[in-house]
């Protein structure tokens, strides 16, 4: 049956010793591929995102995260008022401005 499977000759070679770096190599740039295609991107729409909620102030038209549309009536630190129709005033959470729409946009208000 030897001649099916063949013996295994274990051969005496060079002690292989590998170099630290070169084994964290690939995760090295694995993170650094990570780096680029997500974390950064995030943190740049994250800091747009901020600086949006910070620039809100009275009469922008805003879209929030829910879809709501209105007319910002009010800003105060962590809230706006916005109206969404006629006598109808809601608040939210500035930071559930999802985008601001140019001016004259929303037509009823």
């Amino acid at each position: 049956m030897s001649f099916f499977i063949s013996d295994a000759i274990a051969q005496a070679g060079p002690a292989a010793e590998s170099d630290p770096i070169m084994s964290f190599l690939p995760l090295i740039i694995l993170f650094v591929i990570f780096y680029f295609l997500l974390i950064r991107p995030q943190q740049k729409k994250a800091k747009e995102h901020k600086n949006m909620v910070e620039t809100l102030s009275k009469g922008d038209e805003i879209v929030t995260q829910g879809g709501i549309l209105g007319k910002v009536t009010d800003v105060s630190d962590n809230y706006l008022t916005c109206k969404i129709a006629d006598n109808v005033e809601v608040k939210v959470q500035s930071h559930a401005v999802a985008t601001v729409l140019p001016k004259g946009t929303i037509k009823n208000l």
